[in-house]
């Protein structure tokens, strides 16, 4: 890339960064594909009780296989936004996913029993009440933003599950503008792929979600670290 300059080198950037949200985008697809063909089962059906059998495997292979392999998607979106450079994206990929497997299934056990306690509160209670309505669904955002910052927390610090939940509590709480910055860019992303670009959904949608989430908390982090370093000096 050196070689080139001028739009020659704009157009092999580019095309370069393109290759690379899609292609580990397709690996984080091809492993949820599993959990992919259940929620679509589900949603035929529309998420009907009676399908309950469906719900068993679906939360047996969130923790096994969707927390890991986005754990490894954050993990080469930290790499991206460092400037760490890897001759293969599949192997870094799966080296990623599998150098903290244990850790991450803890981790997506811990986070499938919270979100299943969620999705039962506001499937059983909020039917015919607006307020709990309202209530569950802010709920329910601080709770995904909540999770885009354990991943970046998780793949970006050497912390004990007990230390991430602490400083993603705080992380999530005491940062407003951290807080909806993550959680309107993560919208607008599933909004756009959902409603104008299928394609964009299938290509890029994990990889680009993970890429601004992690660039958006490293800036954060950044930020804390130097009014850490000024308090400290002052």
């Amino acid at each position: 890339m050196q070689g080139f300059s001028g739009f020659t080198g704009a157009l092999y950037s580019t095309t370069e960064w393109i290759m690379r949200f899609s292609v580990v985008n397709i690996l984080w697809m091809i492993i949820n594909l599993p959990i992919a063909v259940i929620l679509l089962s589900l949603y035929v059906n529309s998420f009907s009780m009676e399908f309950v059998l469906y719900y068993v495997p679906l939360i047996l292979l969130v923790p096994i296989l969707f927390v890991p392999s986005t754990m490894g998607l954050f993990a080469m979106a930290r790499d991206w936004v460092l400037k760490i450079d890897h001759p293969s994206l599949m192997r870094a990929y799966f080296s990623h996913m599998i150098s903290n497997y244990k850790k991450s299934v803890l981790v997506g056990l811990m986070l499938t029993f919270i979100w299943l306690i969620w999705i039962m509160d506001f499937y059983f209670f909020t039917d015919e009440n607006d307020l709990l309505l309202m209530v569950f669904s802010i709920v329910g955002l601080v709770l995904f933003v909540f999770t885009i910052n354990f991943f970046s927390l998780n793949v970006h610090f050497q912390m004990n599950i007990r230390e991430l939940l602490k400083n993603t509590f705080f992380v999530t709480i005491g940062s407003p503008l951290l807080f909806f910055v993550i959680l309107l860019s993560n919208s607008f992303l599933f909004y756009l792929s959902a409603t104008k670009l299928i394609v964009f959904f299938l290509f890029f949608i994990g990889s680009l979600s993970a890429y601004f989430s992690f660039a958006i908390f490293y800036r954060f982090s950044l930020k804390m670290q130097e009014k850490a370093i000024i308090n400290k000096s002052t």
